[in-house]
């Protein structure tokens, strides 16, 4: 039976258009494009599509679906040139000012000549190291509406023809690029996880900086945008078409920018990694309620699934890299004497990382859950200090992991200090260790006040029990000199003294002090406040009984032969020569020349 006249018509008319149109066959039709000409040129061949796949669903003779199956495949191949040349027209590269994220980074030195990171950085604003916010999804529309309707009006075509499949492939090889052309301007490299785990820790740092800032952008703004222009484009137009072509788009890309944490994640822990994967740890919480919101859809469950995966692998890093640095601690070998008593590299190594550890007290206080499991009050292990945690129970885990850290730094400080051969020396390299360790965690109030009271004033007990024990090892034996004891001779008190006792009284005094004079303007107390009460505490039992001993005994020896030989030094001398003392540097010339 034949179609009625009047759909021959409209057949034979609308298949005119079509082969008008059709690029194999027409130079003029190469040329130009439908959907850049005028409007009504557009909505006739629109119209002739139309007709046709009507035709083809009316046609019964086996001549008239041929004759329908042609034309549409010519139609068909026409509009997939119109829809990619549609979306290159109008995918331009994000302008720097699209691709900004506005949520607080922290001040950082770091250099990057990009200008787009540059216009970033413009953005920042100072914050403490932690990369929490309230920021959250920012879509930019990428097309003017009038192509956005051209591209619905193509796509919902072609899906009808059963074209789906080559709709969703021209339009992710287009918009691909553009998310590409992004990247590279957010300095998104192509590094698989075995090139990142292979280059340097140094290296990295920039990198991870570089990547939190992408990252926000590209979830938040980049890949949300996507979304929305799928959604705009194909929504409605067959089951999760809009999906499809979302995941068409950004699926690659999205693996490549989470593979980069992922690599973090899992490769070799050591100390110096930790504050950075807690800061991609940091970013990549705040995101995840973004990346679940863009990333909604069954298609895209994997990239939810490997962001969540990767944020618990991050947590159980820096849980890890905390564990290894205790042991690291109490196990750290050095065994050569700093010069002078000083600092130990250890005490401001370990010191300045607890510190940064309580600049990220949030983050730490919620992965870090249960107590060190090394440390008792009853260890058997002599390599192992004793810590009683029964007495710390009001104390969080992190507080505890804190406070076990400046255990063992003592525990370890103690068994360095046997390297002196001075007993005195050793006293005064404990004390200067204990007192920065004090003077650190009085420093930092997140730090103190996981810490605690108590546990400062048994540290500051320690480094003065240290201070003490110092003045009782150097001192002792030369306020000994200064003793009346030994030197009168049995009957008058008055007049019986024993000269040649007490002219070797003196050039012993003479000799000791000179030998710690000597030794100890060599030693250092870094911490000026700390020099000055040791100075003045060594001054107040030293200068008094040096004047009194001088003031009972110059006669006898002045009455003598040669008592410059005997007394040197004033007073006044043992007071400055005092001053030098913990200096680190050699004797002064004052009593350099006077001991000659």
């Amino acid at each position: 039976m034949e179609p009625p006249g009047n759909d021959v018509v409209a057949f034979e008319s609308a298949e005119k258009i079509i082969l008008r149109w059709d690029s194999t066959a027409s130079e003029d039709a190469r040329e130009k494009m439908i959907f850049a000409g005028d409007r009504h040129e557009i909505d006739r061949y629109l119209q002739a599509v139309d007709e046709i796949q009507r035709s083809m669903e009316s046609a019964t003779l086996s001549d008239d679906q041929n004759k329908a199956n042609g034309a549409i495949q010519i139609a068909m191949a026409r509009l997939e040139d119109e829809f990619r040349n549609i979306l290159i027209a109008h995918t331009t590269p994000m302008e720097a000012e699209s691709l900004t994220d506005s949520s607080p980074l922290p001040d950082e030195d770091y250099e990057d000549d990009s200008p787009l990171t540059k216009d970033l950085e413009h953005q920042e604003s100072n914050s403490s190291c932690s990369y929490r916010s309230t920021n959250s999804i920012r879509e930019i529309d990428l097309m003017p509406s009038d192509a956005i309707y051209d591209l619905r009006c193509i796509a919902e075509r072609m899906i009808l023809a059963g074209y789906l499949r080559e709709c969703i492939q021209v339009y992710g090889s287009v918009r691909k690029s553009a998310v590409d052309s992004s990247f590279r301007k957010l300095g998104i490299e192509k590094l698989s996880i075995g090139d990142i785990q292979r280059l340097e820790w140094e290296t990295l740092e920039t990198k991870i900086r570089r990547w939190i800032r992408a990252a926000k952008v590209c979830v938040r703004i980049l890949f949300a945008s996507e979304k929305k222009l799928c959604e705009q484009i194909f929504e409605g137009l067959g089951t999760a078409t809009d999906d499809a072509c979302f995941m068409e788009t950004i699926k690659g890309p999205a693996i490549q920018l989470f593979n980069f944490a992922e690599a973090i994640s899992i490769s070799r822990r050591s100390p110096e990694k930790l504050f950075k994967i807690l800061d991609l740890h940091d970013a990549l919480s705040d995101l995840l309620v973004d990346i679940e919101i863009v990333f909604d859809s069954k298609s895209s469950e994997s990239i939810r699934v490997q962001a969540v995966e990767i944020l618990s692998r991050l947590a159980e890093a820096a849980r890890g890299i905390l564990s290894e640095f205790e042991n690291a601690v109490l196990r750290e070998p050095s065994k050569v004497p700093v010069p002078g008593g000083t600092i130990h590299p250890l005490t401001r190594y370990v010191m300045n990382y607890i510190s940064l550890i309580s600049d990220y007290k949030q983050t730490m206080s919620e992965l870090i859950v249960s107590k060190p499991s090394t440390g008792s009050r009853y260890s058997s292990d002599p390599n192992t200090p004793d810590m009683d945690f029964a007495e710390l129970e009001s104390q969080t885990p992190l507080a505890l992991h804190l406070i076990w850290i400046a255990v063992i730094l003592q525990f370890n400080l103690e068994g360095k200090s046997k390297c002196y051969r001075d007993t005195s020396l050793a006293h005064l390299f404990m004390m200067n260790n204990v007192h920065y360790i004090v003077q650190k965690i009085k420093g930092s109030p997140e730090l103190r006040e996981m810490v605690g009271d108590d546990c400062l004033r048994k540290l500051t007990g320690k480094f003065r029990q240290a201070a003490t024990n110092y003045q009782r090892s150097t001192w002792v034996n030369v306020l000994h000199c200064l003793r009346d004891e030994g030197l009168h001779v049995k009957g008058s008190f008055s007049s019986g003294v024993s000269k040649s006792a007490l002219r070797e009284r003196f050039k012993t005094f003479n000799a000791m002090f000179e030998e710690v004079h000597r030794t100890q303007s060599t030693w250092l107390i870094p911490d000026t406040q700390l020099r000055e009460e040791l100075r003045i505490s060594v001054s107040e039992k030293l200068i008094p009984a040096y004047r009194s001993f001088l003031g009972r005994f110059r006669s006898h020896i002045e009455s003598g032969r040669h008592p410059e030989n005997y007394i040197k030094y004033s007073g006044e001398d043992i007071e400055t020569a005092v001053l030098d003392f913990f200096e680190g540097y050699q004797v002064s010339q004052h009593i350099r020349r006077r001991s000659q």
